[in-house]
């Protein structure tokens, strides 16, 4: 009997299932125990995996719930690449529906945020804008102008101090009380994290999306500094380039 693709991958996956009838060992009986010895490596792969790129979700939730989440998410969301540097990019949505993590409903937005750091390390390389460029912009044409951001650029939205959880369990600290969105870039060669307010995360989204400057700014409200979000933005080699 063969055992087809399909078949095998479903009863890797799922514990309770015996090994396909096809898989039989040189004496021709069924490989029961070598399956469920390498069915039990591929989940404990996948969930150091898990662990490796979500360190911060792992400490909030301790180990021994985060391994057993793991087997719940592994099984509903297999590696759909040989690639594992991205593994678990449905994390955020799986853990915003999952029952016994709603007491921590900040974990979906931290997810995001270690998601980010991950894309932002293995984002394509960009040269910056030059600082003095918004300054060669004729005044009256301002809020008209775009901006194209490095692909490293990540903003997070978030109705939670996302910035000092993260920090908090990863340097050390207090944890705000303040919503805190957070902005992910890639000064040189590790990421940074940054905390926004949220009327900068408001204007910032809107120039992500790409709305002209002036349009953007309507998002932060009469009292708004474009000087802080801009020079954040500079200083993190955010900005590629500078369209009128």
């Amino acid at each position: 009997m063969i055992t087809t693709q399909t078949q095998f991958r479903t009863a890797l996956l799922d514990p309770s299932s015996p090994p396909p009838d096809g898989l039989r060992n040189p004496d021709g009986v069924q490989a029961t125990k070598r399956f469920d010895v390498y069915r039990n490596n591929v989940a404990v792969s996948l969930t150091d995996a898990l662990e490796t790129a979500f360190p911060v979700v792992n400490k909030l939730v301790g180990t021994d719930f985060f391994r057993a989440m793991a087997g719940v998410y592994l099984r509903a969301h297999p590696p759909t690449s040989p690639v594992m540097m991205f593994y678990g990019s449905d994390m955020p949505d799986f853990l915003a529906a999952f029952a016994p993590a709603q007491s921590v409903p900040y974990l979906p937005d931290v997810a995001r945020l270690e998601l980010a750091l991950r894309h932002s390390y293995h984002a394509a390389d960009a040269t910056p804008m030059a600082p003095d460029a918004l300054g060669q912009i004729a005044p009256d044409t301002l809020p008209n102008v775009t901006f194209t951001f490095a692909p490293s650029v990540h903003l997070i939205a978030s109705k939670y101090p996302l910035h000092s959880i993260w920090w908090a369990n990863t340097h050390g600290g207090e944890v705000s009380k303040s919503a805190q969105p957070t902005l992910i870039t890639r000064p040189e060669f590790d990421p940074a994290v940054d905390a926004l307010t949220p009327q900068q995360a408001a204007v910032l989204a809107a120039l992500i999306a790409g709305d002209p400057l002036g349009a953007a700014l309507r998002h932060g409200g009469a009292d708004f500094d474009l000087g802080t979000l801009l020079g954040l933005l500079l200083s993190r080699n955010a900005l590629i380039s500078i369209q009128t």
